[in-house]
This record gives C-alpha cells, structure tokens and sequence, in this order.
C-alpha cells in the first residue's frame, strides 16, 4: 500500500502523552500527522525559546523521538538531558539539535521536517504554529496569569485560557491534514496546557470542526493540580466546547480500570486522582463512549497502555473507514 493510498490520522497534542499514543500507532499501516503545542517556557525548552527567540523544541522532540525508527541508541542519545554545573545542565541533545537547525534554516518547522528525515520518523511532526507564541490563563477571580508553566503554579481555578499574539498562522500543511484526515484524535495531555493551544490557533480550530472526520478524544487518567482538580470525563469535554464555541467531538475514550491503592497513594502528594467517569453526564453531549481498561503502571507511574489505546485508536480509524467508504 503506497503512502498516499494509506489511511490518514492527524493526532493533537503535547506534553507526555502524545508520544505515548504516537509509539504504539506508528505499528500500524497508517499515514501519521501530529500536530504539537509550541506554548512550553518551562525547563530547557523555555531556556532555549528566551535565548534564541524560536518555539520551544520540547514536546517537539519527544514526539519525533516517539514515531522514529532508529536504534535506541540513537533514540537514547537524542533524548539525554545533561546534568552538570554548567549552563548546559537541564538541556536535552535533541532540543539544542533542533535549535541549532532552527538557526542554521531560519525556519523552525524546516528545522523539524529536515530533522524527522534525519531520524528516519513514520508520519509528519508539524508545530501548531511556525512562530513564539504565549499561553495566558484568564482565572475564575479575574486574574490574568501569563505564561504555561505558570498557570498550574497560580492556585486559583481556570477560567479560560488564550494565546496571544491574536494573529498566529498555521503551516498550511497543517491544514491540509486536517481537512484530509480519516480519523482525528485529541489528547490524550494536560487539557489546558497542551491540548487546547493547539485548538485556540484559530484556523486550527476552525479547521478542526469543519473537518469531515470523526473527531476522538482521548480523555485523560488522572485529574493535573492547578488545572483539572476534581475534574470529570465531561467537565474535560464541556472544557474544550467551551473554548471552540462548538460541539464537535464524536467519540470520547475514557479508562474503566481501578487504580490499586498503593498506586494512588504516591499521588496523592500531586494532589491527583482518577478522572471521574459521569457517563450519564457524558450521554448529554450525545458522544459515543470507549470504555476500556487502559492504564500502564511502569516504574509505578500511571500512563496510557500504549499498545491498548493504540489498537483502539486503529479499530475506530478501519471503522470509519468502512462506514465512509462502505467497503
């Protein structure tokens, strides 16, 4: 099956989930877009943005680092963060790769296009936006707090959140997968920080919804301190319909797995618990509800089971398919 005959699956994100879902998709037969927030100014992405007044590499990186075929190795070395006493303590390889490219290009998305050829990535890595761009958070009280890292910091509820500069541009191809698409999935990630600056990029959004795929959202395991506390599957949902004005999303992927205790109880210091699953509440946005057992607990940390969801994801994508095409 050539590229172009493969079925096509755009996947918004960031942060560390993303590349979660990304490693078990790039198994399957599929054409691969990830779009990935560029709102980080935290850590060594944030250094590296300041500095060199580019989009900051990070969730960037991990996300090529998850969909390329090379040795681990290479993964490995790509993905090594320095710890010294030195200026170059807290940076990846990766991150300083990209910004070097970025500098040598003159162009961030060049930069990480020529960058996933290098590393042999399955799919294409597009930032939201070829530009710096700064999340604010507008908190239920009226302040505004500016800055990603930031607002999980601030101790107050969110509101909404919003980007600025108001004129921000996606990559034309970003848009273009869009509209192409078979199957667009959302999250999974921390919703206001790396899922939803990807949609406030408004030809993004606008595209997002006009879309003729099913849109899928991957709701997330845990409740995040400082931006979903007490949170449920439809508060998730109600969330983003607030901040695209539209209902859009068709289907929603939420974990029915218990947690064993022993695992809640190490996060409990991060003030997180499991997303509630309101399934009543949920059946009034009139979404198609995946229930599935789907947590990972390597090294005692909660993640998505990669191959789970991935295999989901797939078995929706070939559904879609079937019922669009009627093959």
């Amino acid at each position: 099956m050539s590229k172009q005959t493969l079925p096509k699956i755009v996947v918004i994100g960031g942060g560390t989930g993303l590349p979660v879902l990304l490693r078990g998709l790039k198994r399957f037969p599929i054409d691969i877009t990830a779009i990935v927030t560029v709102a980080d100014d935290g850590g060594s992405s944030g250094r590296i943005r300041e500095d060199l007044l580019i989009p900051p590499p990070g969730d960037i990186r991990n996300v090529i680092a998850a969909l390329s075929e090379v040795e681990p190795l290479i993964e490995e070395m790509f993905q090594h963060r320095f710890h010294s006493n030195g200026d170059l303590s807290g940076h990846s390889l990766g991150n300083l790769i990209l910004a070097a490219m970025t500098n040598i290009t003159g162009n961030f998305a060049y930069a990480v296009q020529e960058l996933s050829r290098v590393l042999n990535v399955k799919g294409k890595v597009l930032p939201a936006s070829n530009q710096i761009v700064v999340l604010h958070a507008e908190m239920e009280d009226g302040t505004i707090v500016d800055g990603e890292s930031n607002i999980p910091n601030s101790g107050k509820k969110i509101k909404r959140v919003f980007l600025t500069p108001e004129a921000i541009q996606p990559l034309p191809e970003t848009i273009r997968a869009i509209q192409k698409a078979d199957l667009i999935v959302i999250g999974p990630g921390s919703l206001y920080t790396s899922i939803l600056p990807n949609l406030l990029v408004p030809e993004i959004g606008k595209a997002v919804v006009e879309a003729k795929a099913k849109k899928v959202y991957m709701c997330n395991l845990m409740t995040q301190d400082g931006e979903t506390n007490h949170f449920s599957a439809s508060d998730h949902l109600q969330a983003i319909i607030d901040h695209i004005d539209e209902h859009f999303i068709d289907k929603i992927i939420v974990n029915n797995e218990p947690i064993p205790e022993e695992i809640l109880q190490r996060y409990e210091k991060e003030k997180a618990v499991p997303v509630k699953i309101d399934e009543e509440q949920l059946k009034k946005y009139s979404v198609q509800i995946i229930s599935d057992k789907l947590v990972s607990y390597d090294d005692g940390i909660i993640r998505h089971d990669t191959k789970k969801v991935s295999e989901i994801i797939y078995r929706l994508l070939l559904t879609e398919l079937v019922e669009r095409y009627q093959l």
